[in-house]
Parts: C-alpha cells; structure tokens; sequence
C-alpha cells in the first residue's frame, strides 16, 4: 500500500508539472493537436508513448546517478561542458515558459472570473513565493489534490461531449497542415515539455528510492497525460472551428455544462497553472544556486520578477511563439536522452 500511494504521488507530480497554462486552458491542444483534424487523435497516441517511455526513463537515470539537479543529468548525457550550456539553455526556458504560466494565471482572472489581469499575476506571484520555502513537498501535496479533480474533470466534459452533434468530429475534421508538419508536432510537444518537467522529475527520480515505484509512477503519469490530451482534444474538436477565438477555450467549454462546471474548472485551471508554476520555480532556483551563492529569498523575488515583466506581453502571443522555437531546439537533449545506454537502466 505503501508503494502504491508513491506510485500516485510520483504519477500525479509528473501529470502535473506536464500540464501547465497552455494544456490546462486547451491552447497547446489545439496549437499541436486538434488544429491537424483526424490525425489529432493518433498523433496523441504517439506522444503518449513517448512520455510513457522518456519520462520513465529520465527518473530512472536520475535514481541511478544520484543526480541534485537537472545539471547531473545534462552532464551526463552531453559531457561536462556541453550539459552545462544546455543547463543554461534550459535556465533560460524555464524562465520564458514560467513566464507564460504567470500570463495564463492573468487570463483566468480576466476572462472567466472578470477580475483584474494583474491582480491574477500578483495573486500568483505572492503564493508563489511563500510556498518556496516548503521545497518538493509542497509540490508533491499540492498535484495529489489538484491533478485527481482535473482528472475527474475530464471524465466529467468527456460525459457531455458524447452525444452531441459535433461529438464524432474528432475522427472527421480536414486539415491544410502538411503530413510532415502534423507528424512532427507530437515529438515537438513532447521534445519540449520533458526537456521543461526535468527540474521537478529529476529531483523526484532521486528522492524516491525504489525503482519500481519510479517505473509505475512514470507509466501511470504519461498515460495520466495521455487521456487528458484525449478528453481536450475530444471535447475541442466538437466546437472547431468557433473555439479557437477563445484565450481559455477549454473554460468556454465547460461554461456550456453550466456555472458551477465552470467556476470549478476555471479555478482548477488556475491550480493546475499556480502548481507548476511553483515546481518550475523551484527548479530553477535550485540550478541557480549551484553557480551564484546568493539568498534563496532574494533569487526567488528575481527570478519572479523577471517574469512578471516578462508576462506583460500577452498570453497567446508568448504562447505560439516560444512553445514551437523551443520545443524545436529541445529535440536534441530528447534525442540524446533517446541514445543514451546505461545497464542498470533498461534491466
């Protein structure tokens, strides 16, 4: 029983460092899955597996390494100089992808709960900093509960779409995108979000010390992710092509189901968004730490403060722009971790 519950937890912590703003509001699904029509569903299929079997395998290497940071794995893939810029490179897109985050929060409290942008960003930044100094375990609590709702969410908009007129589109809808550019959207997604999630799984692969518990965890987590990106896309293709106006179209969504689906849903999307917030914080403080001996207090306002700045520019407009240029250029560290052999990790 024991095993189990870390199974759950190590299960929900990677489900909810993977679903950040764009996943949870339905921008990232759309942007990379269901705007490429019938092939959506299959394209998802793939990067299912490959968050089944990459995610796994990058806790197991950071068990098996002892890795503290997300700086041990890299060394240990690329070599010692080479994992070092690409530590720097991943510093700095974790601080432009807890950017968006910060500017999803902003969009919630604007959109759906007709409060103030910043006051969401504030609100945001503050609880943010205060749960800094609890470290992992306030990450692990925080997605045992949020992620279970999600999930049960999910089923729930599942539930409704079935049935409805549109509820079949998802199996029928054409696309202009090019086979080439359809088929490489999963391993962009992919490349970009496990190459993001390494500063809260490797600190996770290390801490747990069975490694089963770190293969269930990390099989139950990516196919956890798997269905989420199925319930998204299902229920988004039903109201293509109108839903793509929408900064928070899976909220739009749940506003149909009526106004308690939908406060509830918007403020688990706020959850989901403030949960990994914090985790990606946490990392990137931690890496910070191993090369500027500064006070975790004063690193932690810095590091929020660029991001605020950073958040001004707008959600969608950060959204589309720096997802793909960056899931692009983190399909070389995926490839490598792809190419890595070590005995003790495929037995």
């Amino acid at each position: 029983m024991r095993n189990a519950a870390k199974v759950l937890q190590v299960a929900f912590t990677y489900i909810g460092t993977i679903v950040g703003a764009g996943f949870a509001t339905g921008r990232e699904i759309l942007q990379f899955f269901t705007q490429y029509g019938k092939w959506g569903a299959l394209t998802i299929g793939l990067s299912t597996l490959l968050f089944v079997w990459l995610g796994t395998k990058m806790m197991l290497l950071a068990h098996d390494i002892g890795a503290v940071s997300y700086e041990d794995l890299n060394r240990k893939l690329f070599g010692r100089r080479t994992g070092w810029w690409i530590s720097l490179f991943t510093l700095i897109v974790l601080i432009g992808v807890n950017s968006v985050m910060l500017a999803g929060a902003g969009s919630v409290f604007m959109e759906h709960l007709g409060l103030s942008y910043q006051l969401g960003l504030w609100i945001t930044l503050i609880g943010t900093f205060l749960l800094l100094n609890k470290g992992m375990d306030a990450i692990l609590q925080l997605n045992s509960i949020v992620v279970p709702l999600m999930i049960t969410l999910s089923v729930i908009i599942i539930s409704a779409t079935i049935g409805t007129p549109g509820s079949e589109r998802f199996l029928s809808l054409n696309t202009d995108s090019s086979l080439l550019q359809t088929w490489a959207s999963p391993f962009i997604y992919s490349a970009f979000n496990l190459a993001m999630a390494q500063a809260v799984l490797v600190p996770v692969g290390s801490k747990i010390e069975n490694r089963k518990v770190l293969v269930w965890g990390g099989v139950a987590g990516g196919l956890g992710i798997g269905f989420m990106l199925m319930a998204g896309h299902f229920a988004l293709s039903a109201h293509m092509p109108g839903i793509v106006q929408f900064e928070i179209p899976m909220g739009n969504i749940a506003f149909q189901l009526g106004t308690a689906v939908q406060l509830i849903y918007v403020l688990l999307i706020f959850m989901e968004i403030f949960s990994t917030f914090v985790a990606d914080i946490y990392g990137v403080t931690l890496q910070i730490r191993t090369f500027w001996n500064i006070p975790e207090r004063w690193l932690s306002l810095i590091i929020l403060s660029i991001c605020y700045l950073t958040s001004q520019i707008g959600f969608s407009s950060l959204l589309s722009v720096l997802y793909p240029l960056f899931g692009a250029l983190s399909l070389v560290w995926a490839v490598m971790l792809v190419l890595y052999r070590k005995p003790e990790i495929i037995r």
